[in-house]
Formats: structure tokens, sequence, C-alpha cells
């Protein structure tokens, strides 16, 4: 029998027999969800892993790369803080940025092509990965000396928001972001990519005649951006729900 909202009784069992409604929950399928990819190196970024994960040696797994690209993740902070006594750790974070790109693009699609999907564990394992290698990313920035700390941190939680705001719009909404504003990961990593080239030769820039850090500038400007986007975003996706949830007079 149906109940208020989406419930059945079921749902009211779980005082009764807790086994019950684990069992069921456990056993709903993962619900469709439309996957939103529109930056500008989508179609290149789809033809280069099709060709990859056709080419991967089979005791490779989804897995494999997962733990690849956290650990180059990480990696790219240790450099990051490394950098604050040699420069040439920069050239390290490029390194562990391609890397992060490769295990962390791959795993998924490397999925998809051999018919492994696991739609609950990747979507758990893999935003749980990116919030860790987050923290690592900007932990290290924040070490380095290029860029003020509290930069650092403005865009670690503008980045965790617009994480938020992406899982919710995913289950509220059945659509998941991959992009924001035909930017995506893999923009973000080349234009970081470009950025440490720039900061190895140059990190002080002056702006209205005045001397300012490099990483300073491009992460303020990045803070405004993505603070930007989570505001934007929110607002769009809360007016659309209004409408389509619209209560009856």
């Amino acid at each position: 029998m149906a109940v208020a909202g989406s419930q059945t009784m079921t749902e009211f069992c779980e005082q009764v027999n807790p086994r019950v409604l684990l069992e069921m929950r456990r056993r709903r399928p993962f619900p469709d969800m439309l996957r939103v990819q529109e930056s500008w190196l989508s179609e290149l970024e789809k033809r280069a892993l099709l060709w990859l994960a056709a080419r991967t040696p089979e005791r490779i797994g989804p897995d494999h790369l997962t733990v690849l690209g956290l650990t180059a993740q990480v990696g790219a902070g240790v450099c990051y803080a490394l950098s604050a006594w040699n420069r040439y750790a920069l050239l390290g974070v490029i390194a562990c940025l391609a890397l992060n790109w490769l295990g962390d693009s791959l795993d998924g699609t490397l999925a998809r092509v051999r018919q492994r999907l696991r739609p609950r564990y990747g979507f758990y394992v893999d935003h749980m990965v990116d919030t860790f290698g987050a923290v690592a990313l900007m932990g290290g920035l924040a070490l380095s000396g290029y860029m003020h700390p509290w930069i650092a941190a403005g865009l670690l939680v503008a980045f965790l928001m617009l994480s938020i705001q992406s899982y919710l719009a995913t289950h509220a909404l059945g659509e998941f972001r991959l992009s924001f504003w035909r930017f995506g990961p893999t923009e973000l990593r080349i234009l970081l990519a470009v950025g440490n080239l720039a900061l190895f030769w140059k990190p002080i820039v002056n702006l209205f005649g005045q001397p300012y850090r490099l990483f300073d500038v491009g992460g303020a400007i990045g803070l405004a951006g993505m603070g930007a986007m989570v505001v934007v975003f929110t607002i769009q996706n809360t007016m659309r729900l209004y409408r389509e949830e619209r209560i009856a007079q």
C-alpha cells in the first residue's frame, strides 16, 4: 500500500525488523541519472579514453586506476609542499596532474567498456577520492609559499561547496553535472599545469603598480569563479525544483 511521498509500508518496518529495510535498500537499483558533460575538451577526451581503455591490459582494473588517481593527486600536493625548498618540485606537480587525469578519468570508462559497472560503489568511492585529493592538493599549495594559506583554504571550501551542490542535484534532479560553464576537471588540470610553468619562471606579477604572488591572483580569480558557480547553480536548481514540485492551492 502506498503512503505519503514515495514510501511504502516496508519503510515503516524498521523498528520491527531492521534487517528487512536494510535488505530492501541494498537491493534497490541505483537511480538512473543524466551525466552532463559540456566541457571544451569533452569530445576529444572521450575519444582518447576509449582508445586507452581498449588498450589497457586485462590485469589492470578500474580500482587500480582509482588508486593511481588518488596517489597522483596526493603526490601533487606533496610536490607543492616541497616546492617551498626547491622550485623544481613544481615540475613534479605537472607530472602528477597528468597521472591523476589518467587514473581519475579512465577508471569509469574502463568499467563501462568492460561492462563491469558498480554504480553505487563507483559514485561513492570516486567522489570521496576526489575529496581527499582536493584536501591534499590545497594543503600542499598552502604550504608551498606560492599561495596565501587563506586563499588555498577558500578554494578548498569553494570546491567542497560546488561538489555538495552537484551531489544534491544528482539526487534531487537526476542530473550529475561533470562540468560548469564549459569547464571540467580536465580543463582545470591544464590551467593548473600551465600556471605551474608560469610560476616556475615568474612567481611575482605586477598589477596596478603593486607586486602580487602569481598564484594569489589566479587563486582569487578561481575563488570568485567557483563562488559564482555555486550561487548561480543553486538558484537555478532551487527555482527548477520549486516549479516541478509546486503545491496546488
